[in-house]
């Protein structure tokens, strides 16, 4: 039995031993671990039968598995400096003391301008094919490290046969970087490799800036601008490398605003503006046509929304850029067709967007643009208080399409549309009215009360606890605008009054005022104050018996709060300020107005202490 004991022993270290020699050479090659192979090991023959049978090879790999292994991190760490590190360290130290040999050899001029080149031709070539030895070795990342490297020296040899050595045209210089392109992005396409497309992208979009002579070529800049647009577009329609749409938007936002900042002068405004339509097309159109990769990192799934949003702001801005001096309301128009369009797109998401977890989200931001096209339309377009108008009009239509099609997506629009209205409307629209009443200013404000009220309606009818807060507001923001409105009205009434009182200007100089313009100022001042109080009551009354015929406990509260505010101000200013009679006055309609909504309280014509009750024993 002893010795079975220590045969078995020896087997499990034996196993052990052999798991850890073949884990650090399979760690060593970066292979993966193939299956292990069955292992049977036949018990030592006893003659007892009570002997305990070997348990089956299974438990022998669990039990090594069990035992305490050595730490291996600082063996790997060995095995990637040796291969990795030192690798790349080593090539980088020979490119680099090539470099330092040529720059000697040129310096003394063994070399001419035309050996130059072809040695950094073939060099950029040998680089490149030599890359391909490591990425069938299994080093794709170091092979691509070389693959870039190789590309740019011949990049910059064509550049320096160019500009530097004039050794060729432009044409041909433009050619051959054209030609190492299409080969990298050959090459990324059959090797599957996306950051070889990357590289292919940046040189395409470098070359215009390698090859540049000062001299206006718009034509045949944008032109090969919207091949490379195109042609990265279709890449990512066959490949899931959504990322080359920002390369390619960014090289070509770089290079038109650098001939926009040099060249561009209103002579060129149609050829110009169609170049900035077909790119804003191009780019418009990409994210429908995006193929959606497996496992992408989150920010870069957002990628096409990104896109979406900052192309239709950059054709919008260069596009108002070029008709500010020309026509500046015809840029109404054009955010209007840029609206229609992006309704369009919309309902093109559904269909062809093969994103299945952002569809929602393109297809919610192309509507978020139209209604933002619409938005800034107006103040385009309209003037003054028209513009508060057109917003809120906007207002009224996105909640009656957002109750229609019960989208809360058009209510939260609506509802930043009324914001921008009512602030406008209290902060920056300065009327100069001629009539009480019918006025412009308060048929703006009765457009803002109106709109308000709808929103009121809308959201009052949904039982979601958003559209109750938002319900509301609206009914305070309602109420606060037509007091304002009113203060208005009364403040211009006895401001008129004030200048019909005024004694006239006469000879150049103003006549000194008498005892008798001093009272009578005195006199409409106490007035307007008093009207201020008796409003205030006035609409606090309408508002608590709208709350009792409503039902509304919300309404009933905002009537006991500007009844609050009129009680301070009775009792703090006008007693100090109103004469006798206004003060006598205000205090008897103020205590009338009291002990009414009091008494209609105490009957509980509401049933208020019931409902109480109820609420007490629910408790």
């Amino acid at each position: 039995m002893e010795g079975f004991q220590s045969d078995l022993q020896a087997l499990r270290e034996l196993v052990r031993d052999l798991a850890q020699r073949v884990d650090r050479l399979e760690r060593k090659v970066n292979v993966a671990a193939p299956e292990p192979p069955a292992v049977h090991v036949s018990p030592p023959q006893a003659p007892q039968a009570s002997q305990p049978s070997v348990p089956p090879p299974q438990l022998f790999e669990r039990v090594a598995d069990l035992q305490p292994r050595p730490d291996t991190d600082q063996a790997d760490l060995e095995s990637r400096i040796g291969s990795h590190w030192l690798n790349r360290i080593g090539i980088a130290a020979v490119l680099i003391g090539v470099s330092y040999f040529l720059k000697y050899a040129f310096d003394n001029n063994w070399i001419g301008p035309a050996g130059r080149v072809t040695v950094g031709l073939l060099a950029g070539i040998g680089i490149v094919v030599w890359s391909e030895r490591f990425r069938s070795r299994g080093y794709q990342v170091f092979s691509y490290s070389l693959k870039a490297l190789g590309v740019g020296v011949l990049y910059l040899s064509l550049w320096a046969a160019f500009h530097v050595y004039a050794l060729i045209p432009s044409g041909v210089a433009f050619a051959a970087m054209l030609a190492v392109t299409a080969s990298t992005a050959a090459l990324a396409i059959s090797q599957d490799a996306e950051i070889l497309a990357a590289f292919a992208l940046t040189g395409g979009f470098t070359t215009p800036l390698l090859l540049a002579t000062g001299v206006n070529k718009e034509l045949q800049l944008f032109s090969y601008v919207a091949l490379l647009d195109l042609a990265a577009v279709l890449m990512v329609a066959r490949k899931p490398w959504r990322r080359l749409l920002a390369l390619a938007f960014v090289g070509t936002l770089v290079l038109y605003i650098g001939w926009d900042s040099e060249f561009y002068n209103r002579s060129q405004l149609n050829l110009t503006l169609a170049f900035a339509t077909l790119f804003f097309i191009i780019f418009a159109v990409a994210p429908l046509l995006a193929r959606q990769p497996e496992g992408e990192i989150a920010p870069f799934a957002a990628i096409p929304l990104f896109l979406a949003f900052i192309n239709a702001v950059v054709y919008f801005v260069q596009v108002y850029a070029m008709f500010e001096e020309v026509d500046k309301h015809a840029m109404a128009w054009f955010a209007l067709a840029l609206a229609a369009v992006y309704i369009f797109l919309s309902k093109q998401t559904q269909r062809y967007y093969p994103d299945p977890a952002n569809i929602q989200r393109l297809h919610y931001l192309h509507l978020a643009l139209a209604i933002g096209f619409i938005t800034v339309a107006i103040p385009i377009r309209l003037d003054g208080h028209w513009i508060t108008i057109g917003w809120l009009v906007e207002a009224a239509v996105l909640l009656w399409l957002g109750d229609r099609i019960r989208s809360t997506f058009l209510n939260a629009f609506a509802i930043g549309a009324i914001a921008l209205g009512v602030v406008r409307l209290l902060a920056v629209d300065n009327f100069e009215v001629a009539t009480l009443i019918f006025n412009a200013r308060m048929a703006t404000f009765a457009v803002a009360i109106a709109v308000l009220g709808a929103l009121a309606c809308y959201a009052s009818r949904r039982p979601d606890e958003f559209n109750q807060r938002s319900a509301q507001i609206a009914i305070v923001a309602l109420n606060v605008l037509a007091l304002t409105a009113l203060s208005h009205e009364v403040a211009d009434f006895y401001g008129r009054q004030q200048v019909a009182i005024q004694p006239a200007y006469r000879g150049g100089t103003y006549p000194q005022y008498d005892a008798a313009y001093s009272a009578n100022a005195r006199g409409i001042r106490l007035a307007e104050d008093f009207t201020y109080s008796a409003l205030w009551m006035a609409y606090g009354a309408m508002l608590m018996i709208v709350g009792f015929w409503r039902r509304s406990s919300f309404v009933r509260w905002q009537a006991l709060l500007l009844i609050a505010v009129t009680i301070i101000k009775v009792f703090v200013y006008d007693v100090s300020q109103l004469d006798k009679g206004y003060r006598i006055l205000s205090f008897i309609v103020l205590g009338v107005l009291l002990l009414t909504i009091s008494f209609v309280y105490q009957r509980d014509w509401l049933q208020l202490s019931g409902a109480n009750k109820k609420s007490q024993e629910h408790a």
